[in-house]
């Protein structure tokens, strides 16, 4: 039961630290929050596989210093923060395109348009007003817009 407790603590800690502030852009990094070792951030910079591949482990093979629990979580923070922002980068989609259709069709459209424009522009806003006009509306406009976010 003790063991448990720890890790439930443990992972509530790690995903509070991955929650703090995401930036939008991958030229907007942070590099100072999320450092480990000032001489290695520049390795990593130029090589991102490395360091998406780097295990607390392989970081003391590499400098002889142990990483300490907090800088074991803001690694690993920082590298599921790198993965999430190469995914928008790459253009894969965040909400997966059977639920999208399903909220369309059951009168949430505007939830997945929000998500997958990052709450920004008036797709959602345009959705959610025809929804509460007359639902089929809201249905047809959600469908016509998921060509902009699907292939």
């Amino acid at each position: 039961m003790k063991r448990f407790a720890l890790s439930l603590f443990t992972m509530l800690i790690a995903a509070s630290m991955s929650m703090a502030a995401v930036p939008t852009k991958m030229a907007n990094l942070p590099t100072g929050d999320l450092k480990v070792n000032d001489n290695i951030d520049q390795i990593f910079r130029d090589n991102l596989t490395a360091f998406l591949d780097l295990t607390p482990r392989s970081y003391e093979e590499m400098t002889g210093q142990k990483l300490t629990l907090k800088e074991t979580m803001k690694l690993k923070a920082a590298q599921k923060m790198v993965k999430n922002q190469l995914k928008k980068a790459d253009g894969e989609d965040t909400f997966p395109k059977g639920a999208y259709i399903v909220l369309v069709i059951l009168g949430w459209g505007f939830i997945p348009l929000g998500i997958l424009s990052d709450w920004k522009g008036n797709d959602w806003w345009v959705n959610l007003l025809l929804t509460f006009l007359c639902w089929i509306p809201g249905v047809i406009h959600g469908l016509s817009k998921m060509k902009n976010y699907y292939n």
